[in-house]
């Protein structure tokens, strides 16, 4: 049995951003339908069309790639990016020209 501890080269981060249309009711509909999608996924909201989700391993993230890819909305443009922890946590975050924080990174519990 291999033994493999969590790291920040290992640790993943979902990124779904998107540009649905929602000019209609019914375009509108399948916009919430497919947010709601990835809320129910576990993903949070980052920005208004960017959704992100903590994953603890690749395999985990492929996953929640491969649901999102089944929930895609038959019109607009989707995009799913896979970071590492490390990646992610290098990202600088500015609201106006303030600096912000990160968003706090998920307690990993380790059972064994």
């Amino acid at each position: 049995m291999s033994f493999s501890r969590y790291n920040a080269y290992r640790i993943m981060w979902v990124l779904v951003f998107f540009d649905l249309p929602t000019e209609t009711k019914k375009q509108r509909s399948v916009a919430a339908r497919f947010r709601k999608s990835l809320l129910d996924d576990g993903f949070a909201m980052f920005q208004f069309s960017i959704y992100l989700r903590h994953c603890p391993s690749k395999e985990n993230a492929e996953v929640h790639i491969k649901r999102t890819k089944k929930n895609l909305p038959p019109e607009g443009k989707v995009g799913i990016l896979c970071v590492t922890d490390k990646q992610f946590g290098q990202m600088e975050l500015f609201f106006a020209k303030k600096e912000t924080e990160l968003p706090n990174i998920p307690q990993q519990l380790e059972l064994f």
